[in-house]
């Protein structure tokens, strides 16, 4: 069993940075591929970012790539995602989840474990 919490949301202007932190409890986050999801009001759940176990390799949407970052760090149990030059269709709720397998990392159902989320608002 994983515990995940999301940290460090909240309102930021268009352009600016943010980054979010999710601090994991229970199993060692190593043994987890990690992504990080989003949902904004009236729209469906989506991907954003996945990182691999080790942290070698990730994977971006494409409407994030070259302005989020995804890393994590296994020994302080912690993944993180550095969001910069935020757009106002960025704002959503951002979870982080855990998963298993990793054969398909943008599909949510590929994960076991979600945190509560954060909100992100970025104003014009």
């Amino acid at each position: 069993q994983v515990t995940l919490v999301e940290s460090g949301g909240g309102l930021v202007q268009a352009g600016g940075s943010l980054r979010l932190s999710c601090a994991a409890s229970g199993r060692t986050l190593s043994s987890y591929a990690m992504g990080w999801f989003r949902q904004a009001p009236g729209l469906e759940r989506e991907f954003v970012a996945g990182i691999s176990r080790s942290g070698v390799t990730t994977y971006y949407a494409d409407s994030v790539k070259g302005r989020f970052t995804i890393s994590r760090d296994n020994a302080k149990n912690t993944v993180l995602l550095q969001m910069k030059s935020l757009k106002p269709e960025d704002t959503a709720v951002f979870y982080c989840a855990a998963g298993s397998s990793w054969s398909r990392p943008s599909l949510d159902y590929e994960y076991e474990y979600w945190g509560q989320g954060t909100q992100v608002t970025v104003s014009s």
